[in-house]
């Protein structure tokens, strides 16, 4: 990115030849998203990130629209907009994964459910679910089908061909690339409708000037995954929560019964404060969260969780740890000397106040 604002100034929709060479890094740059994804150049369509691609999606699809079916525990930009939806008219069912197929109507537009969720990382059904979209289609029925893949591209193999989608997010800093570029795939002959104003770019489906800088960077981000970051990862988590269950038998590991992607623990530990936890570990330097940070500053308990069953007090003694490609063994080692000491303080703490 630091070499692209240096030396690629042009305006992409600009026909001199500044804005052309911008035009070609930003074509390039399509051509790799939708290679990664395996979908052509062609169905990509850059944003600001999964939150904007989440509500192009939404909005794009189903405003106007009579019926939307989503789940509780997808991201807040998913959740939020569909309630928007609710607010303007259209009907909304927010149920369990395993209750979409009895919740779907003559009238639904669109199904919205995340490939991986981001405080627990458990996989969900994508392929049924799109599979289920599609036998209704082909029986006559207006419906589609978005995913959320933002915790999962880059984490597990994404084909948007072979899971059957017809809308799919990405965030490219979840690839380590700058925060503020991402993509949303628009299956060709999706009906997709625009929801900003200003321009014809983007094929009409995203008006405003193009990042081309960070849709460089996001192009690099793709072509350093080389699918080795899954296999360390998920040792490090492995060994992770292994290693604590032995200095702390009585925790549990949110979601350990679901297929997970390689990244994402979340740890409940019963009898103490998530938050007092994540105070604890950042004065030791490690940064982890009791939720997504979309949700900081909210009191309330992670709604993710709740909805697996949690009680609200088990939900806010909830943490989750997140592993990244530059984190080492020593480091897992570390964070959990620091946590199984912190969580043991806490505990006699609680206990102390509590008696």
């Amino acid at each position: 990115m630091a070499s692209a604002l240096r030396e690629v100034h042009g305006n992409a929709s600009s026909i001199h030849r500044p804005g052309q060479l911008a035009r070609q890094h930003l074509e390039k740059a399509r051509r790799t998203v939708a290679g990664f994804l395996g979908a052509s150049a062609a169905e990509i369509v850059f944003t600001s990130g999964g939150t904007e691609a989440n509500n192009l999606a939404i909005f794009g699809m189903a405003r106007g629209q009579k019926h939307v079916v989503t789940t509780p525990i997808d991201h807040p930009s998913v959740l939020e907009s569909v309630r928007q939806l609710g607010r303007e008219g259209v009907d909304v069912s927010i149920v369990d994964v395993a209750a979409i197929e009895e919740n779907l109507r003559e009238d639904t537009v669109l199904v919205s459910v995340m490939h991986a969720n981001n405080e627990t990382g458990a996989i969900q059904p994508v392929r049924e679910i799109a599979a289920l979209v599609e036998r209704r289609r082909a029986a006559g029925q207006t419906i589609y089908f978005h995913s959320d893949g933002v915790q999962a591209a880059g984490k597990i193999p994404v084909d948007v061909r072979e899971l059957g989608v017809d809308l799919y997010s990405l965030s490219a800093h979840k690839l380590f690339a700058p925060k503020g570029i991402g993509a949303l795939y628009v299956r060709k002959g999706t009906p997709l409708r625009g929801i900003q104003f200003g321009g014809r770019h983007e094929r009409e489906r995203r008006a405003g000037t193009e990042n081309v800088p960070a849709a460089m960077a996001f192009e690099r981000a793709i072509e350093l995954c080389d699918g080795t970051d899954a296999r360390s990862l998920a040792k490090l988590r492995d060994d992770f929560e292994n290693d604590l269950a032995k200095r702390l038998p009585w925790i549990e590991v949110n979601g350990s019964e679901n297929q997970r992607v390689p990244n994402t623990s979340s740890v409940l530990f019963r009898g103490i404060s998530g938050e007092a936890l994540v105070i604890a570990l950042d004065l030791q330097n490690m940064a982890v969260s009791t939720g997504s940070a979309c949700s900081s500053g909210s009191i309330e308990p992670s709604p993710v969780l709740l909805a697996m069953g949690r009680s609200r007090e088990e939900a806010r003694s909830s943490v989750r740890f997140s592993f990244g490609r530059y984190n080492t063994a020593e480091e897992i080692e570390a964070l959990v000397d620091a946590t199984a000491r912190a969580a043991e303080r806490l505990r006699k703490e609680e206990k102390r106040l509590a008696g």
